[in-house]
């Protein structure tokens, strides 16, 4: 598994810094590289993202800006949107492990859309993804905040990688393990 396979994360209208940050922490966490934010609401770069980043300086360092999810996605050849919100609309629904393995067939074409954090991703973004995933959680309080489903969906991909490469998901000896 090399990191540019991993698949891109693309935050639309993320709200604030700290979030973008920890979301930046938790695709560290699991081995993804690629941040791209369509219009943040306070700009960027923005200084208050890097704190909550811990070992992600590099991603927030790197992390590109887009003026739509058109143009976040202009090099991929699959995506998925993220949502807790069923919606009334025709497309396919999957689960963060059953996508996983699509995910992996695009290589680092693939995108994980998440939108912001206070309503989520709009009908009109939706449509433009290949399908909608929604993690089988509490159904009385489905919400995740973003850089939770960042993790989630990153950890599916990992261990979905692992598998594929017929490798252990577990911490090789000679790696660090201090619980960071």
């Amino acid at each position: 598994m090399v990191q540019s396979e991993a698949p891109v994360v693309i935050l639309v209208r993320p709200q604030l810094a700290a979030n973008i940050g920890a979301a930046a922490r938790a695709m560290m966490n699991c081995g993804l590289v690629d941040l791209r934010l369509v219009v943040p609401r306070d700009g960027w770069p923005n200084p208050e993202a890097l704190p909550m980043a811990a070992g992600g300086a590099d991603i927030i360092e790197n992390t590109t800006v887009f003026n739509s999810l058109a143009g976040a996605m202009h090099d991929m050849t699959f995506a998925v949107a993220l949502s807790a919100r069923r919606r009334d609309m025709s497309l396919r629904y999957a689960h963060p492990r059953e996508v996983s393995v699509e995910i992996l067939n695009h290589g680092g074409k693939a995108a994980l859309v998440f939108g912001p954090e206070a309503s989520g991703l709009d009908n009109d973004e939706v449509a433009q993804t290949d399908c909608m995933v929604t993690a089988n959680l509490n159904p009385d309080y489905p919400s995740l905040n973003l850089a939770q489903a960042v993790l989630l969906m990153g950890w599916e991909w990992r261990m979905a990688a692992f598998a594929a490469a017929d490798k252990p998901d577990i911490v090789e000896s000679d790696e660090r393990n201090d619980g960071r």
